[in-house]
């Protein structure tokens, strides 16, 4: 599974493509699943839009929870880990003293289809997202109310359907058309995460499934503000590149970093649908949340990775990483 590096500014640039964290070696660039989670004594924090900026802490951070699945070298989930099987990277600091290591709480997903009507929209693509849809509507642990499908082509997305999915019809929806037309990508992406920041709580897996070459011709939004609120709001990016010629483009690297990032899995479109939602199911079933006590209380963004101690063929998919508030007295 390919693409399981924090960009900088706009368009598509990326900082790194390679394994997800094998060794302590490796870039601070690359950190792929973590539901990452900050628990706060007290009387916790308020979040109104789902933006950085909204995020107001009422007492003070003292614990970091992380949420992220494991890998053998053959992309394979590994569903028994134990705490001696990693260590954290958290900043410059080490962490092995966890203060807990248990079964993620996830008790159901959220999924939102966020497809790019811009392009050409060929039978297979047509298809394939037919499948998608069918697949979802049909699995166990993503109820009704819980299911979207956006679309975006020109100047916005669209929501074509929310809690009433299953009876879709694809054909009519997405008819067989020409490519054109303007591609508001990161401005979908921020749209999109913050509908499911907004509609989930921490108990639930809230995952993005990307139709996209991952081309943005006119979002007010940048690429490194839609990667930002996707992790502000703990969204998981699975990427499907519809790209004609995939691995080739600059797209596919933006569409690899998304999931990176915000620790999805990116995948061509020959892969098909139902290796998509049999990863993510896997990930839902195969995740396991680790807290320990905040290292520094340095404030901005606090990069972190999931590295082996013993095997190290394993990977560890995580987000990468958290914010920290710049001011925790309110």
């Amino acid at each position: 599974m390919a693409g399981r590096n924090a960009p900088k500014g706009r368009g598509p640039k990326v900082l790194h493509q390679g394994p997800i964290c094998p060794s302590v070696a490796i870039s601070f660039q690359a950190y792929p699943r973590i539901a990452l989670i900050l628990c706060l004594l007290g009387s916790g924090f308020a979040q109104t839009d789902g933006t950085r900026e909204d995020l107001t802490f009422r007492s003070n951070v003292t614990e970091v929870r992380m949420t992220f699945s494991t890998t053998d070298q053959n992309n394979r989930v590994i569903a028994t880990v134990q705490p001696s099987d990693f260590a954290i990277v958290d900043q410059d600091r080490v962490v092995r003293d966890f203060r807990s290591f248990t079964r993620s709480e996830y008790t159901r997903m959220d999924v939102a289809v966020l497809v790019d009507a811009s392009g050409s929209m060929t039978p297979q693509f047509r298809q394939e997202l037919a499948n998608a849809i069918q697949l979802i509507a049909q699995s166990d642990g993503v109820p009704d109310e819980s299911f979207s499908v956006v679309t975006f082509r020109d100047l916005k997305p669209a929501v074509v359907c929310q809690g009433n999915c299953r009876a879709l019809s694809t054909e009519a929806q997405f008819p067989v058309v020409a490519s054109g037309g303007q591609t508001p990508l990161y401005d979908s992406i921020v749209f999109a995460s913050r509908m499911l920041g907004r509609r989930s709580d921490q108990h639930t897996r809230k995952i993005l499934i990307l139709f996209s070459d991952g081309a943005d011709t006119i979002s007010l939004a940048s690429l490194t503000d839609a990667m930002d609120t996707a992790i502000d709001n703990d969204v998981a990016i699975y990427g499907v590149d519809v790209s004609r010629r995939p691995h080739t483009t600059p797209g596919t690297l933006v569409l690899r970093s998304f999931t990176a990032n915000t620790g999805g899995a990116y995948f061509p479109m020959e892969a098909g649908t139902a290796r998509v939602l049999d990863t993510i199911l896997e990930d839902f079933r195969a995740t396991y949340t680790v807290s320990y006590k905040l290292p520094t209380n340095a404030a901005g963004f606090h990069q972190v990775r999931i590295l082996p101690t013993h095997n190290l063929r394993l990977q560890f998919h995580c987000r990468r990483g958290y914010y920290y508030p710049r001011n925790t007295e309110d």
